[in-house]
């Protein structure tokens, strides 16, 4: 599958999570964890504003960056809530 293809796929399947039509039960196991997407890996839009597309990451573990995990596992995962992402990127500044 070439990249463009997996680009168009990415956003789709983004539009349709954002705009709710993923099943409740689905989306109530997975939760946003910040700080752990790998370059280029992250599931979508960033919290500075800079792009609204999966895997538009520019380095490892950027704090406004998230990927998709399963429920109560970021912590585990070393990665932040939203709120614990915006206070991080506000001490870099």
């Amino acid at each position: 599958m070439s990249t463009t293809t997996r680009l168009i796929l990415s956003s789709a399947l983004a539009s349709v999570m954002a705009a709710g039509l993923v099943a409740p039960a689905a989306a109530q196991s997975k939760e946003k964890c910040y700080g752990i997407a790998k370059a280029g890996q992250n599931d979508c839009g960033n919290l500075s504003g800079t792009h609204s597309c999966a895997g538009q990451s520019k380095v490892d573990n950027a704090p406004d960056e998230w990927k998709y995990v399963a429920k109560g596992s970021c912590k585990d995962l070393k990665g932040m809530t939203a709120d614990e992402a915006r206070a991080a990127m506000v001490m870099k500044k």
